[in-house]
């Protein structure tokens, strides 16, 4: 296996059948490829010719050409992207339509992704993201995620809009595996999705499908979203399977979904269509409707506010990984190795200390509680003190350029 690796980094070796998951699909969008020069394929063959199949990854530093300027704690906020479709939800009296709209707030975040095949930052220990949305309406919304372990990686990460009545709380888990001609991202972790209007409802549960970099070795990389994802409420007895189908898989179709809703053992009706173009419902009358249209309505991303860099502290996502960010963009790699190198360098440090010291690190904004993360707040019933009391708990000290304080929004 390793005379594999090393011929590939030789730039010598082509196999004599490539595994069909791992070729690039027909129909596969351009943004969803990379092609890389030859000095990053050198690179990356470099990299591979040291790892072994079933590797995890989390210790391998991977090349800052394959990163998204971002970190991981604000590639979430794709989730809140488009909070119209979970908006109101609470007004409708059919559980079943409820349950639906919590699933399209869910399937119209993943369209959202930078061109090519890219990984947002890992994020370091102590390392937080905090963000606002303004509403046409006048309403907020307040999102935080914060890394709150390292070994494993686990980011916390909670939003809340208490106008509009909808909070989401979760974490993610993500293990990377070296699989041969691809990596595999387990996604693991859940969403729980809080419809604050219908306290009775409880909580909808969402789990994540898998991510997979193929073509890493030969051929052009491409980024596919494989296997599968629940979504439950216990209270109505609403389930739903959704299956992201990968090359090869039923029809092979590329970026397709399929899913099949259930009211305990009935089958209530599907889902199907493409998670980058029209997802569809069909209810068991044979009724459809569109969920998401991403090419239609794709670009209506609710904007985010977040504080200049220079209001930031030391360890928030844009402040901590500037320099990297500014290298990235520039496309100057040797830079943006350094000020990666720099960040890491000096989170093994602070670790190193603590462990001197016999300190345990503990989160600033989440706590676990039965193996789930959970903010350290305590949300008032009342819309108006529940502004206050989030506006506090993420920004104790708003801001310069924060404007004036929610309390004066609906």
């Amino acid at each position: 296996m390793m005379g594999l690796f090393n011929q590939a980094a030789q730039k010598v070796y082509k196999p004599r059948a490539a595994v069909d998951d791992d070729k690039v699909p027909d129909d596969t969008e351009p943004d969803d490829t990379s092609i890389l020069d030859e000095n990053e394929g050198s690179i990356i063959a470099s990299l591979i010719s040291q790892l072994r199949v079933g590797m995890d990854l989390h210790k391998v530093t991977f090349p800052t050409f394959v990163l998204e300027p971002r970190s991981m704690l604000e590639r979430i906020t794709d989730f809140m992207s488009h909070p119209d479709l979970l908006f109101g939800a609470e007004n409708c009296d059919d559980p079943e339509e409820r349950f639906i709209r919590v699933l399209q707030y869910y399937l119209a975040g993943w369209h959202i992704k930078p061109k090519g095949v890219k990984k947002p930052y890992n994020p370091v220990l102590g390392e937080f993201f905090r963000c606002r949305y303004d509403y046409p309406d006048g309403t907020r919304g307040f999102y935080i995620a914060e890394q709150v372990s390292h070994h494993p990686p686990v980011s916390a990460f909670y939003y809340v809009s208490p106008a509009n009545k909808v909070c989401v709380v979760g974490e993610l888990r993500p293990k990377s595996k070296f699989l041969g001609n691809s990596v595999s991202t387990t996604m693991e972790g859940e969403n729980r999705v809080y419809l604050l209007g219908r306290p009775e409802d409880k909580e909808y549960v969402i789990s994540m499908p898998n991510m997979y970099a193929r073509g890493i070795l030969w051929g052009k990389m491409f980024l596919e979203l494989g296997d599968s994802c629940m979504a439950k409420n216990e209270q109505t007895g609403h389930y739903a399977d959704i299956q992201f189908k990968t090359k090869g898989y039923f029809s092979g179709t590329y970026n397709a979904i399929q899913g099949r809703i259930r009211r305990g053992n009935t089958e209530t009706g599907e889902i199907s269509g493409k998670w980058s173009a029209v997802m569809e419902y069909k209810n068991s009358k044979g009724e459809k409707r569109v969920l998401f249209d991403a090419t239609k309505d794709g670009q209506n991303i609710a904007p985010k506010w977040v504080a200049p860099e220079e209001e930031q502290e030391t360890n928030e996502s844009r402040r901590l990984w500037s320099r990297l960010t500014k290298a990235i963009i520039a496309k100057d790699m040797d830079a943006a190795t350094e000020a990666k190198t720099a960040v890491e360098e000096t989170q093994r440090e602070q670790r190193r200390h603590m462990e001197e010291r016999g300190e345990v690190h503990v989160p600033r904004f989440f706590q676990e509680r039965g193996g789930r993360w959970e903010p350290k707040l305590q949300l008032p019933s009342d819309p108006r003190e529940a502004i206050q009391a989030v506006e506090r708990f993420i920004w104790p000290t708003l801001p310069p350029s924060y404007g004036p304080s929610s309390t004066s929004s609906p």
